[in-house]
């Protein structure tokens, strides 16, 4: 089996990315509890502290939540860590699925209700901090990698992707974002589609990696008697 070579450079930048992007989300997630408290607090001030929370949501914390998302998900899986080797990559992966569906379905939601009739309650207060507490302990878990392996990680560690898995772990967010802000609203479809294709190009990558089995004796070619 001949071993591709990858840049570490590409990689660098996927990590890079991936820790800028990563920051940004957490800090956006605290903007947001910092304005919907001043709302809360302030009533004179509601409307335009509502409308900024709404607008920081859109612009910023959504495109980076899905950088953040995306170049972790690259790092895992082109990478020997995996998905589901490690209990704390795996518990990575879980916070960041929570927190995008969270922030999709609960938070953006009640962020343009509280734009539209500049009210806040503390459900949208606690729902921001929680965020931005999960981002803190996930920015941890990448430090320290705490506890073991999970009892299904494979024998065979997959070797690392080539080089342009990682091309496209940079260029893939890149291209969403700009076309995101010209769109108006977060569309990471590019990213979706070079997830695609990398399950399918770690799924060959692990196929490699397996050691071939020994053929059984069943399956070995008969001989055929000496003639006499």
């Amino acid at each position: 089996m001949t071993r591709t070579k990858t840049s570490p450079r590409w990689r660098q930048a996927v990590v890079w990315l991936h820790v800028v992007s990563s920051v940004a989300w957490m800090s956006q997630a605290l903007a947001l509890v910092v304005l919907m408290s001043l709302a809360l607090t302030r009533p004179a001030q509601a409307g335009a502290a509502t409308s900024m929370a709404d607008r920081l949501d859109s612009v910023l914390l959504a495109p980076m939540a899905n950088v953040s998302a995306f170049t972790g998900l690259v790092l895992a899986g082109a990478t020997a860590w995996g998905y589901t080797r490690h209990w704390w990559v795996l518990t990575k992966l879980v916070l960041t699925l929570i927190q995008l569906y969270a922030g999709i379905f609960l938070l953006s939601p009640a962020l343009r209700d509280a734009a539209d009739t500049a009210t806040v309650a503390w459900p949208q207060i606690a729902g921001a901090s929680l965020m931005a507490s999960a981002l803190s302990f996930q920015a941890w878990l990448s430090i320290a990698k705490p506890w073991k392996k999970t009892p299904w990680s494979p024998a065979a560690k997959p070797p690392t992707a080539p080089t342009w898995v990682f091309v496209a772990g940079v260029a893939a967010p890149a291209f969403d974002v700009g076309a995101g802000l010209l769109a108006g609203y977060p569309l990471p479809a590019l990213s979706l589609v070079t997830l695609v294709v990398l399950g399918f190009e770690r799924r060959r990558r692990r196929r490699r990696a397996q050691p071939p089995t020994a053929r059984s004796p069943r399956s070995a070619p008969a001989v055929s008697p000496p003639a006499v």
